[in-house]
């Protein structure tokens, strides 16, 4: 993803790179950390904002967010599955990475969510994984360069995730199909190399809205940028050629875009936060190909 999003600047040219980098910054806080939609710091918008510098090629205050993770690092009892997989990927950015040791820790607290299924599932005590946690479970590993334990359990509780459509559904209770999860479960298939049904292709582009971007789920009333950067992201790593909807695609895109520096998630939405501009720079990178 990170590859991909490093060519968002060659659409967005110097001068909006520039105000994408201000608006990040301003939402560091005192304590290192980058701040939600509430204003306070969070291991979740922190992974982002990360991810965001590193795509405009951003230098990172490295001391500051070392500070934070550490802080948390201490804490780790005080996290839930999804900030655990956060402070993972915020600590493999660092140039002086942690090593495996020290780390240990969270990657044992990352395992308690192992669902009977042999997925992951962020709510504690689930008896089957969902796409998203095992997603972000793989992502956590990976970005230390360690092997995901049980691949053939998380293998198991995907298919039972995978729908008629050819679509997945994030998880059991709530069987409906849906494009973040659809992806999420093809860049986990594609890395444990399993098969891909037929029909997926047709289903995701079934979600593509006449206006521009990608809904979620078919009839669905809006695009939004987060199914539309990760649609795209799951059509290429399909190697599915979107050429003759590009110029739609990025007139949504920029319909989201201010010059605040920052991306809005749908037209509905009326604030900025920093996990949509990442999610806006990902689907600049993709239309940049």
């Amino acid at each position: 993803m990170l590859q991909v999003a490093r060519l968002a600047p060659s659409i967005l040219g110097e001068e909006a790179t520039e105000l994408i980098r201000e608006f990040i910054m301003s939402q560091q806080a005192e304590n290192g950390g980058f701040a939600d939609r509430g204003e306070e710091a969070d291991l979740y918008y922190t992974s982002f904002a990360i991810d965001a510098l590193t795509a405009i090629q951003a230098g990172l205050p490295e001391d500051s967010l070392r500070g934070f993770l550490d802080q948390h690092l201490k804490n780790l009892d005080d996290l839930d599955f999804v900030h655990l997989c956060c402070l993972a990927r915020c600590f493999s950015s660092l140039s002086e990475k942690p090593d495996t040791k020290m780390l240990a820790p969270v990657f044992e607290r990352i395992e308690t969510y192992r669902c009977p299924d042999g997925g992951y599932n962020q709510a504690d005590d689930n008896e089957t994984g969902s796409a998203y946690a095992s997603f972000l479970a793989y992502g956590a590993y990976s970005d230390h360069q360690l092997e995901l334990p049980n691949t053939e359990g998380v293998a198991h509780s995907l298919s039972q995730l995978l729908t008629p459509t050819g679509a997945w559904a994030n998880d059991v209770e709530l069987p409906v199909p849906n494009i973040p999860a659809t992806a999420a479960a093809i860049t986990l298939s594609r890395n444990l190399r399993l098969p891909i049904p037929d029909e997926t292709v047709p289903w995701i582009l079934s979600c593509l809205h006449p206006t521009g971007g990608f809904v979620p789920f078919p009839m669905a009333p809006l695009p939004d940028l987060l199914t539309t950067a990760v649609a795209l992201h799951a059509l290429d790593g399909l190697q599915i050629d979107f050429e003759n909807r590009k110029e739609g695609l990025l007139d949504f895109v920029d319909s989201l875009w201010t010059a605040d520096g920052g991306f809005h998630g749908s037209w509905e939405d009326d604030d900025l936060d920093i996990e949509y501009t990442y999610y806006g720079l990902l689907a600049l990178g993709h239309l940049a190909l």
